[in-house]
This record gives C-alpha cells, structure tokens and sequence, in this order.
C-alpha cells in the first residue's frame, strides 16, 4: 500500500470531526468503509493512530504528528497549479486577529485544507478589547478573543461572536515547589509566592485573577508583569522566580510543573468573532470547527488537563 492523498485527507477529516462516522459523513462515504481504511493505513504505518473512546476518537501522540504532516503535505498539494489568470485582481485575504492561544497554528491549519481557495493573513493581537476595535473599524474580517464568565466579550451589532472553548486556568510551578507533590493546588496556599502576571488585556484580565485572590482571602506579594515568549517565562518558573496562571494545554519544560487549582476558580473563554458582512456563514462555521478541533488536538496532548478532567467526571458521576 502506498498513501495517497485521499488517505491524508481521511486522517484530517478523523481528526476534525473526532469521530470516524461524523468523518464518513463529511467525507461522502459509509462508515464502515472509512474505518476499513484507516486501520489499512494504521498497518501500513506500523502504529495506532487515534484513541478509541465511547465519546469518538483522538490522535495518538504519534497519530498527531501524522495529521500534522498530513495537513502540511495537502496544503501543498492544493496550492500546486493554482495560478492566477494574467491580468486578474488577487483577492483580499481574510484578514485574522488572534489573542495569545496555541489553537491558533492548528486552526490555521485545518482551515487551509478544508477552505484550499481562501487565502488567510493572520495577526497577532494581546488585547481582546483591541481586536473588536479592529473588527469594529473593518480592519480585521475574523479573529480568535477572550472572555471570562461574567465578562463576556462585547461589542456592537456589525460583529457577531461563537464560543469556542471554555477552560479552566492552571498554575505553573517551580518541579522542586513546595506543592509539587499535591494533585491540585489550593489558590490561598500560594498567597506567599511571588507572581508572573500578563498586562491588561481589555476584557477582564487581570481583574479576574485579583478577584479570585481576595475571594482566596489574599493579596499577592509580589506581582512581576509578563507579556513575551512561554518557554522564557517557564524558564523563570523554573529557576524559581514565581509561579504563573497558564492555560491547561500548556507543554511544561523541564523543570516546571503545571497543576489544577482546586474547585477551578478562575476560567477562560475563547471566542470566534467576526463580520457577517465580509465572512459568509459556511466560512465562520468552518473557522469555529477548525479551532474546535485545534483544541481537542491540544487537549489529547495535555496530561494534566485530561487527569483534571477524569477526576471531574467520576466525581460528577458519582
């Protein structure tokens, strides 16, 4: 057996829908053809690619460097010939505002393999309150914000908002921290410790964070504020420098520790914004999904974010 474009595809499509029956659909085939096929490919590559569960199916680590690949080579394929005719107008690209979130490369992705003809320009913005400013005044078509419960993202009839994923904040810890070894961490036990802080990002932060430390009933000592690259913010972390909120997909270094804070006091929400008048409906569905998928992907990549959340299900069924 040789892969085929058709293969990757599939394997996109699995990884998108999580689920091989909502992938068949997608895709135009039975079910049971699709799954014929992927355990064809699983045998010609040697390993399992995606996980099995009740609620559907999520790549393997090796399976997620499979679809990465696959997604690379097709956005190459589908750029090959495309040319445009001698004395056209390109078209604008859809220009894309995005806060500070690892989905964003995932969905950038995705989009550039289902939407092949959509050219895309991407941009990064910290602030969620600049990036409806953007969308507000025209200068951005689509964007990826954030909110918080209680705060949500605001703004005016011309911009229209979906939730893409709500998550609950995590902390990271020095690995020698004196709560190394506890399962989730207390937000008051860490009243002492010297804090990484992001600035303000317009729609709530830090004021959330301040908010859950007096409900905690501390101020914190030290506040050192932080806007620039994680694997230098982690190295601060990890030569004890203080302790950061993060988001639970984070891939901690060597040396650092991410924990769950007991009774999740602090969550995030990320949103797809974006203008009805420049994004068709079929466009800003596709971007929701791609970035719902971009997440799960994370997710499945994610140990203490899938441990945080076993527990929060057998607790809930119990």
């Amino acid at each position: 057996m040789e892969l085929e474009l058709r293969h990757l595809r599939v394997l996109c499509a699995i990884a998108d829908a999580g689920s091989v029956g909502r992938a068949a659909a997608q895709l135009g085939y039975s079910q049971p053809a699709v799954s014929t096929q992927l355990r064809r490919i699983e045998r010609h590559l040697g390993e399992p690619l995606f996980e099995r569960g009740a609620s559907g199916v999520r790549p393997t680590p090796y399976g997620a460097e499979v679809v990465a690949q696959a997604r690379d080579v097709l956005t190459r394929a589908d750029a090959l010939g495309r040319r445009r005719p001698a004395g056209s107008r390109p078209r604008r690209p859809l220009r894309v505002a995005a806060t500070n979130s690892p989905m964003l490369s995932g969905t950038v992705s995705r989009v550039r393999t289902r939407l092949p003809e959509l050219s895309l320009a991407v941009t990064s913005v910290y602030a969620s309150s600049r990036i409806v400013e953007l969308l507000e005044e025209g200068a951005a078509d689509a964007a990826i914000a954030a909110d918080y419960p209680g705060r949500e993202l605001r703004h005016s009839a011309a911009v229209r908002h979906r939730g893409i994923v709500t998550e609950p904040t995590f902390v990271a810890l020095p690995a020698r921290h004196r709560l190394r070894q506890c399962a989730q961490v207390q937000l008051a036990d860490l009243a002492e410790d010297p804090w990484f802080v992001t600035p303000d990002d317009g729609a709530g932060w830090p004021g959330v964070f301040y908010d859950a430390c007096a409900a905690a009933g501390f101020t914190p000592v030290a506040v050192h504020e932080f806007l620039g690259d994680q694997t230098q913010l982690q190295s601060m972390i990890a030569d004890g420098l203080g302790v950061s909120l993060v988001q639970p997909t984070l891939r901690p270094i060597p040396h650092v520790t991410v924990k769950p804070l007991a009774g999740s006091p602090l969550w995030c929400r990320y949103v797809l914004a974006w203008r009805p008048g420049t994004v068709t409906d079929d466009v800003a569905e596709t971007l929701v999904q791609s970035a719902t998928a971009a997440y799960r992907d994370l997710a499945a990549q994610a140990p203490h974010l899938r441990t945080w959340a076993s527990r929060l299900w057998s607790t809930a069924g119990s």
